[in-house]
């Protein structure tokens, strides 16, 4: 029997390094449900368009108090762990909120020096403890692959419950790329979809963890283009580009941002991640000063595109930009936290009572 054929339960963590990307996320979903959530490539098309429409559902259900009470009534038998030990502003606010819409009870760590890490205990230890008093950890980590490790542990024990990465690392932030393609999803719902839309993605993208899982999640749609803008110091990696070409996904990299502009249905643009800058100042050496969105470029953006930013921000887009219509960076925060209702609906297998759903 393959490999990808098995669960979690029934390979190695050996074995499971040794798989790739696409044959791990094969192993973190239920059939065409996600269970754990690690990474972009466990979503295909269906499950992309599934839960853009979830979520769409649910926001029109929550415009009533009898829909909200509806929704606050779905999973009040579960707990949420959310364990936050990388600071986070819009992820956790959003995954709780989420949280509090189903009606579920949240329990939290968001400094680990209220812990018993303080002790010496192990973040591993620490999260197996977690999962005796919760059904569900969202948790966001500096440690790449924690996520997935502790989704293998959790797996092979008792209580196999589920872990939804709120970040890992520099490799993934999945759910992020599922608002992010929401947001493209509402954007173009009347411009024929995501397929056939170029999309620019600048600044740092050798270290955003929110490039490198939206830009896979792209190739699920045909004829999109991607251009990856940035210093040479910070293009994107390889491991992307080489999942691009697996996936014969067109793309460009380069470093004249001016000139994709006019091209553009979407850019994205994201900050210097100097957080992960293996020497203080390091990245304030270099010139980032062409990879900004300025109030004079919005008269070479076509008037349908969209500029994207997942937030927070520092100089790369002009508070003048703010007011355009064509900005949706607001609207993205808003669009996460009903991606992520929709996402916890999911796990729990709670698609069916939404679709059921008549407003009586």
């Amino acid at each position: 029997m393959s490999p990808t054929k098995r669960t979690l339960a029934e390979i190695s963590w050996d074995e499971l390094q040794w798989l790739s990307p696409l044959e791990k996320a094969e192993l973190f979903n239920l059939g065409e449900r996600p269970f754990h959530v690690l990474m972009a490539q466990q979503f295909s098309r269906p499950m992309l368009e599934e839960l853009g429409e979830l979520a769409t559902r649910i926001r029109q259900i929550a415009k009533s108090k009898a829909g909200m009470d509806f929704l606050r009534g779905l999973l009040t038998h579960r707990t949420a762990m959310l364990y936050f030990s990388q600071p986070s502003t819009r992820t956790f606010l959003s995954f709780h909120s989420a949280c509090q819409i189903l009606g579920m009870k949240t329990v939290e760590v968001r400094d680990t020096a209220t812990s018993s890490e303080l002790k010496g205990e192990t973040q591993e230890d620490s999260i197996r403890t977690f999962s005796s008093f919760a059904e569900v950890i969202i948790m966001r980590s500096a440690i790449g692959g924690l996520a997935e490790k502790m989704a293998w542990v959790l797996s092979n024990t008792e209580r196999p419950v589920p872990i939804v990465s709120a970040g890992s690392g520099k490799d993934q932030h999945p759910t992020q790329a599922l608002l992010d393609i929401y947001t493209l999803q509402r954007s173009f719902e009347t411009r024929g979809g995501i397929d056939g839309k170029t999309i620019v993605f600048v600044g740092d993208l050798a270290r955003g963890r929110t490039v490198r899982s939206l830009a896979f999640l792209l190739t699920r749609y045909q004829g999109v283009k991607q251009y990856f803008i940035a210093p040479p110091q910070l293009q994107i990696g390889e491991d992307i580009l080489a999942l691009l070409r697996q996936a014969h996904c067109a793309f460009e990299v380069g470093h004249d941002f001016k000139k994709v502009i006019p091209a553009a249905d979407a850019i994205y643009m994201t900050r210097i991640q100097d957080e992960w800058d293996e020497q203080a100042g390091q990245s304030g050496k270099i010139d980032i000063s062409r990879f900004s969105f300025t109030a004079a470029h919005l008269a070479k953006l076509p008037s349908k595109a969209v500029i994207m930013h997942p937030l927070p921000r520092r100089q790369e887009i002009a508070v003048e930009v703010d007011e355009d219509t064509r900005a949706v960076y607001w609207r993205q925060v808003r669009n996460g936290m009903w991606v992520r209702v929709a996402l916890l609906v999911a796990i729990f297998d709670g698609a069916d009572d939404i679709r059921r759903y008549d407003g009586a």
